[in-house]
């Protein structure tokens, strides 16, 4: 089969590998997208995440779906849970698999992620797609779970004033959940003309340049006090602060963005006078079942975030693509040749 192993920042390289044979509880799974998310980009583009860094040719790629072609799902497209907690820690006990301090994770550390032909997963991980479902559909799922628990933690109301800090596929995401979920009004800031034009189409109320949202008069005249909630989405100390002036005093304000040097930094002066709550988002918990329900029914749009498609080979250019911000969400298919 075809694997893309990243052996160094900017060094993606294709080769041959056997095919893997399942074990016990495993089943084979023909890859059939792969969706690119931003930690990716940071292994990509700088070898590594924070304290985690490349110290051997790793597969990249936990935004995936296929076919199963073995086990009890054989045949059915499906979409895989890249995290496989203990199952036994107190924090699994619990119902906090995402904080499990031994969870393996695909296309991290030692697991080999997705971005390959074929490969063996447990099958209690493999979460069967409905008719009208895509692979592509099935890969967007792993990001919009991660929404979706930034979602939940946030703990925010219907009728609520949310602002979306970032408009990446996560913080479109976001947009749509927090409209699908009740909120008020929701106003988003992007950098990106074509991300802007994006929240819009998403459905976001108000979408403001950076420039525009660093005025605190511009808050005021939209929220009032602030937004009862601030979702961050890019990991910059700048879109830190812009989330914290957009915050009303007492708000939540979300980090779900991951910062390039594992350093963030925020007015302490304006978080404190405002008595902000600031929660870290740590990927996502049990949430297959309720991303597939939404949007199977139709109430999250994920397949028209997906801007752009190529075959394993253009591995190095999808990466570069992404890294440049091109499009929304880039998807590679290890079946095209």
């Amino acid at each position: 089969m075809r694997v893309a192993r990243l052996h160094a920042a900017e060094d993606i390289r294709i080769s041959h590998e056997p095919v893997p044979v399942p074990g016990p509880r495993e089943s084979l799974v023909r890859v059939e997208a792969v969706g690119l998310c931003g930690s990716d980009l940071h292994w990509f583009d700088q070898g590594g995440i924070g304290d985690a860094v490349i110290d051997h040719p790793l597969v990249p790629g936990h935004e995936f779906a296929g076919t199963a072609l073995t086990g009890p799902h054989e045949g059915r497209l499906v979409a895989v849970d890249p995290a496989i907690p203990c199952g036994g820690c107190p924090m699994c006990l619990e119902g906090h698999r995402n904080l499990c301090p031994t969870v393996q994770f695909a296309g991290h550390g030692h697991l080999d992620g997705g971005l390959r032909q074929y490969m063996a997963w447990p099958t209690g991980l493999l979460h069967p797609l409905p008719e009208g479902m895509t692979a592509a559909d099935g890969a967007l799922l792993e990001p919009l779970g991660v929404a979706l628990h930034a979602w939940d933690l946030s703990h925010a109301r219907a009728g609520a004033t949310v602002a979306v800090i970032g408009c990446g596929p996560i913080g479109l995401l976001l947009v749509q959940l927090a409209l699908t979920c009740g909120a008020g009004r929701v106003i988003a800031v992007e950098a990106l003309a074509h991300r802007r034009a994006a929240a819009r189409s998403c459905g976001a109320h108000t979408v403001l340049t950076p420039e525009e949202a660093q005025d605190p008069a511009t808050w005021k005249q939209l929220a009032g006090l602030g937004c009862e909630v601030s979702f961050e989405v890019c990991g910059h100390d700048e879109t830190i602060r812009t989330a914290l002036l957009a915050a009303r005093p007492g708000a939540r304000v979300m980090l779900v963005g991951i910062p390039d040097d594992d350093r963030s930094c925020f007015p302490a002066g304006l978080a404190r006078r405002k008595g902000l709550t600031l929660v870290l988002v740590r990927r996502m918990k049990e949430m297959y079942d309720r991303t597939i329900e939404l949007v199977s029914s139709g109430r999250i749009d994920v397949r028209g975030l997906v801007s752009s498609t190529y075959p394993l080979e253009q591995a190095h250019h999808a990466f570069g693509a992404a890294v440049a911000r091109e499009g929304l969400k880039t998807v590679l298919d290890p079946q095209e040749p």
